[in-house]
This record gives structure tokens, C-alpha cells and sequence, in this order.
């Protein structure tokens, strides 16, 4: 495999600054700030994983990382669903990916097959979408989760998940920059 060349100008960005469907901060109040800034994070990652197909998306870093794009979506689907729908609402509903026997499975199961990149995507999306419905429902950002030995306040879980995306948008800087040379945004 040929290394990729670095390339960092506006024609190699993924969208040009005024097709870039995320904010430029501005929020007033805490949960338009909370609630922004995961949207423009979520938004990164789906923008560092958009023209690939499914073997890019699947192809690992550096041995022995098990880390890629498409683990990437697979293990954030995984943890929207673990926070907002059985941590934060309390629901009964099984993990994704996830088994006692495979605890890795989000990572290696991130196969170049595209029926498991379009599932990934899916419920990644269905995962968003459940929180974002959640979380506007919710009208106290102090609200403490329904489940779980340790309450947690719905205003934790948000902040968490801006750390969590903001963390793994890094990661998918250096793994789209492996792929195909292209970085910034």
C-alpha cells in the first residue's frame, strides 16, 4: 500500500466554509451551548467519514489499533445508546455490538463490508436521533438518570458526550489522514 500524500488546502477540505452544515459557536444558554456543540461534533465525524467506501472506512491506523472510521461510528452508536437510552431514560434494550464474550466487537467488527457500514450508519443515526428527542423532552438539564448505581444529571451525560465525540473527532483527523491525505476541518 502506497503511503497517502498530506494535503491540507480549501479544495481539499470536505466542504467549503459556507457548505459547512455546523455552527460557529455563538450559543446563548447552557443547553444551546451543550446541545451545539455535540450537533457540530457529531457532524465532524460524519464529515471525516463522508466519500469513502467501505474499505477505507474499515482500514485500521497503526498495528495494533483495531481503531477506524467505521469503529468509530459503530463504538459512538454504541455509547450514544449506552447514555441516553439505558444510563439517562432507563430503558431495557440490548448494547450495540458489544458481547461478554466480545467486548471489542464495536472495533472488531469494523469489517470493509458495506451492509456493515450502512448498519453502522444507521444506527448511529437512529441513536442521535432517539437523544435528540430525549434530550428535548428533558426540561431540566438537572434531571438525574432512571438508571445506574450512581444518578447522573442529564447535563453531565450532554458534557460527556461533547468530550466523548471531541476525543474520537481527533482520532478521526489522523484516521482519515491515513486513508486519503486529506486533513483539517
Amino acid at each position: 500500500m502506497t503511503e497517502p500524500v498530506r494535503q491540507f488546502a480549501w479544495s481539499n477540505m470536505f466542504v467549503t466554509p459556507e457548505e459547512d452544515p455546523r455552527s460557529e459557536g455563538g450559543f446563548v444558554g447552557e443547553r444551546a451551548n451543550l446541545v451545539g456543540y455535540l450537533r457540530d461534533y457529531r457532524l465532524t465525524l460524519e464529515m471525516k467519514c463522508a466519500g469513502l467506501d467501505a474499505e477505507q472506512l474499515a482500514r485500521r491506523s497503526v498495528p495494533p489499533s483495531t481503531m477506524s472510521l467505521l469503529g468509530l461510528v459503530r463504538h459512538m452508536a454504541r455509547v450514544e445508546r449506552i447514555w441516553f437510552r439505558k444510563v439517562h431514560a432507563g430503558l431495557d434494550v440490548p448494547d450495540l455490538f458489544r458481547t461478554p464474550e466480545q467486548r471489542d466487537a464495536d472495533w472488531d467488527g469494523a469489517v470493509g463490508d458495506p451492509a456493515v457500514v450502512e448498519e453502522a450508519f444507521r444506527l448511529w443515526r437512529e441513536e442521535i436521533a432517539f437523544a435528540e428527542k430525549y434530550v428535548e423532552g428533558v426540561e431540566d438539564l438537572g434531571a438525574m438518570s432512571a438508571a445506574g448505581d450512581e444518578p447522573v444529571s442529564l447535563r453531565e451525560v450532554l458534557l460527556h458526550m461533547v468530550e466523548e465525540y471531541a476525543r474520537h473527532c481527533g482520532h478521526a483527523d489522523l484516521l482519515r489522514e491515513r486513508v486519503d491525505g486529506r486533513v483539517g476541518q
